[in-house]
């Protein structure tokens, strides 16, 4: 199968283009480069530089033969979202939909697309996980862009005979993830932790996150590719895990003894946020969840040979 992924060189993109070329599909990264990293695009793609939101993306579609769209690329940072929702909405809505099209004009009708689950659903109701069925009041720019695209995504299959995979994602956790600006607190903690810096937790760190290993996204992703099957399901464990238990994870992986600095709580920040994803369990056929304490061990490692790499590039003597 012929796959694009937009958003390729970013850290859940480059981990699906990866599984893909594993699999024996030809894959093409889509990316403008202004969070995603070019060295992470996997050897054996093509890659295009290229803005969704301004290129038409048609002719490459047609030329490639493309059958499956893996559509990861976004302005992820929900604060900016806030601070300039125009900017949102033209990478996230706009973007999308130029996209879309793109694939209706070239016949391009299976896409998979990279939404969220805690910022559409706020704080979940009954103190049980979130189901796909929960209610969708976004209260972010952010959200209203991923619901809205979602809602695309609907009419495109009803209208246009689309195939539409809608994932709503928990917090992405994995190698590969950027510290410092890609919005995870995993990477983060492990980041300041190997800098010798003190790592900040905002609030009380009470407030509780699914935490969802990369490679289970990546077993998800490949499954989907497989299905003719439609729908909208949630990607995260179902398990809740506050901040600060967090941290004394991470610090016990890294072997860190020292203690966190609290830093004041921004307004609007969900307690709780945590999905039942059990549906796309049952519908995918998808194994347990990757258990936080393993993910985190593999994240950790993969952090400890990156701040390694980078010290010995930082004292190797020069010329």
């Amino acid at each position: 199968m012929n796959i694009v992924v937009t958003g390729g060189a970013g850290f859940i993109g480059s981990h699906m283009a990866r599984r893909h070329l594993a699999d024996g599909h030809r894959v093409v990264v889509v990316d403008n480069l202004s969070t995603g990293l070019q060295e992470k695009i996997p050897q054996g793609t093509r890659f295009v530089q290229a803005d969704i939101a301004d290129v038409d993306l048609e002719p490459l579609l047609r030329e490639e033969k493309i059958d499956f769209v893996s559509h990861h690329a976004a302005q992820i940072d929900v604060r900016h979202s806030v601070s300039d929702p125009l900017f949102d909405a033209r990478s996230n809505i706009l973007g999308s939909l130029k996209l879309f099209e793109a694939c209706r004009r070239a016949g391009t009708k299976h896409v998979l697309f990279s939404s969220t689950g805690g910022a559409l659903y706020g704080e979940p109701e009954g103190g049980v996980p979130a189901p796909e069925s929960h209610p969708t009041d976004p209260i972010s720019p952010y959200g209203c862009a991923k619901l809205s695209i979602e809602k695309y995504l609907h009419y495109y299959r009803v209208i246009h005979g689309f195939q539409t995979q809608i994932f709503r994602y928990a917090n992405v956790y994995g190698p590969g993830q950027n510290g410092m600006g890609e919005a995870g607190v995993v990477a983060i903690f492990c980041e300041a932790i190997l800098h010798g810096k003190t790592p900040k937790i905002r609030g009380d760190g009470g407030q509780t996150r699914d935490y969802i290993y990369v490679g289970d996204l990546v077993r998800a992703a490949a499954a989907a590719v497989s299905t003719d099957r439609s729908g909208t399901w949630n990607l995260g464990t179902g398990k809740e895990t506050s901040v600060n238990d967090l941290f004394r994870e991470v610090a016990r992986a890294l072997d860190y003894d020292g203690k966190p600095e609290y830093t004041p709580l921004p307004p609007g920040e969900q307690r709780r946020s945590v999905l039942d994803s059990s549906k796309v369990r049952a519908d995918l056929g998808l194994p347990d969840w990757t258990p936080l304490s393993q993910g985190l061990k593999e994240t950790s490692a993969y952090f400890r040979e990156k701040v390694k790499s980078e010290k010995q590039l930082e004292t190797a003597p020069k010329g």
